[in-house]
């Protein structure tokens, strides 16, 4: 495998943005990350909800043209941006080509700056929002999973992303005006840039157009907080539902990003989850025949990791499914193979050098090591300590992080006995 060497330049500015600078010269394109700290984990109590609220009207024009005016600027360098909440971040995407960086950040920065939430925009993204949280309710995967986040992750790490029923119908103008002006300034915001950019260039540019604030503060006087501790509850709960299949949601504890055992769980995830020859789609889908789909994941928030394992299954196979589920985990740590382990890692260099090598899949993964890391690291770096894991590191990762405690939640017809 040959990998040209990434440089990515990483310096604070003097108005408090953390920028991140990858040129690649022989790219068609760049691309644009922002992330500012002030996602749904920040919400004021009374207004959950508001982040996504937030997402869907900072688009619809500013203090100098309407949103079909700031849509046409965007048209006529040929951009596509997109924008959204996620927990702990406010996200902005942007992707135009090289020569018009300049005007896409300065359309950017107009959108952040000067938005002017419409009333009827507001009121229209009040609604929408209160339409994709009651969709849920026909979602039961995505419904396990919220549940699943209440229950094993603390406040506010556990709230969902569309918020609650009562605090969604208390959102006015007022509130996605406070948020914005609490949360979108330039001393919370990660960027990166990836594509034929001169990091100099850039760097003034986001000097120029994101004047420095001063940091704002909570209603007690202290700064707002730019990260959240992480604690896991173990716990098992049933949401009784009349469907033809059950959902199970479990998750324990793993490994946070900065943590030294985070590589070796990417590998674990591949080996249980990675494609149609992962040991659970082998032994618990085509051997046993025991559910409809089956995954295994990792979730991190900034401070914490957790692994989750999911499945979809007939209420008769519920106990049996659930069980097969921690039992292809733990007996991992006895019967890993080495064949399995340069499997799961193929699987990861193949996808860092496909869909990981677009411009725009480069400055999601500089800009996350920002948040997560505080400083990009490269990618060659990265795909060595991936292709360093052998059989011993998973055994001993697996030793290190124990699934006694469990955290899990059944939607369907029956409940599972309890087995946490």
């Amino acid at each position: 495998m040959i990998l040209a060497v990434e440089h990515a330049y990483h310096r604070r500015l003097t108005n408090g943005i953390e920028l991140a600078i990858l040129p690649t010269d022989r790219r068609s394109v760049a691309a644009i990350e922002m992330r500012f700290l002030g996602g749904y984990a920040y919400e004021r109590p009374a207004c959950l909800g508001v982040a996504h609220v937030l997402a869907e009207t900072i688009t619809k024009g500013t203090q100098r043209r309407d949103g079909r005016a700031l849509n046409d600027a965007f048209d006529e360098i040929g951009a596509g941006y997109a924008v959204s909440a996620a927990r702990e971040t406010f996200a902005l995407s942007c992707v135009c080509l090289p020569e018009f960086v300049t005007r896409a950040v300065e359309l950017l920065a107009e959108m952040i700056i000067e938005p002017s939430f419409p009333a009827d925009a507001c009121e229209v993204a009040v609604d929408l929002t209160r339409q994709s949280l009651a969709a849920l309710e026909d979602d039961p995967p995505e419904l396990a999973k919220k549940h699943l986040h209440q229950q094993a992750y603390n406040p506010p790490l556990n709230r969902h992303v569309y918020g609650e029923p009562d605090t969604i119908e208390r959102i006015g103008r007022e509130d996605v005006v406070d948020h914005w002006q609490a949360y979108l300034k330039p001393d919370r915001l990660l960027v990166s840039v990836a594509g034929a950019v001169d990091p100099a260039a850039v760097a003034d540019l986001f000097e120029r157009l994101f004047p420095g604030t001063r940091r704002i503060k909570g209603g007690d006087g202290t700064a707002l907080p730019l990260s959240f501790p992480f604690r896991f509850s173990a716990g098992q709960s049933h949401r009784t539902k009349d469907l033809e299949q059950e959902q199970i949601a479990m998750c324990f504890p793993g490994a946070s990003a900065a943590d030294e055992d985070e590589t070796v769980e990417r590998v674990l995830i591949g080996v249980l989850s990675g494609g149609m020859s992962s040991r659970l789609w082998q032994s618990i889908r085509e051997k046993q025949g025991l559910v409809y789909w089956v995954g295994a994941w990792f979730d991190r928030p900034r401070t914490g990791g957790i692994i989750h394992l999911g499945s979809s299954c007939t209420p008769q196979n519920l106990e049996a499914t659930s069980e097969m589920l921690l039992q292809e985990v733990n007996r991992l740590a006895d019967d890993v193979t080495e064949s399995e382990v340069q499997r799961a890692i193929s699987g990861m260099l193949a996808a860092a050098q496909t869909h990981g090598d677009t411009t725009r899949a480069k400055a999601a993964r500089i800009v996350n090591d920002l948040f997560y890391l505080g400083r990009p690291i490269p990618l060659e770096e990265k795909l060595a300590r991936i292709t360093a894991v052998r059989t011993d590191d998973v055994r001993g990762y697996l030793r290190r992080h124990p699934r006694e405690q469990l955290s899990i939640v059944t939607v369907g017809p029956r409940s599972l006995k309890n087995i946490a």
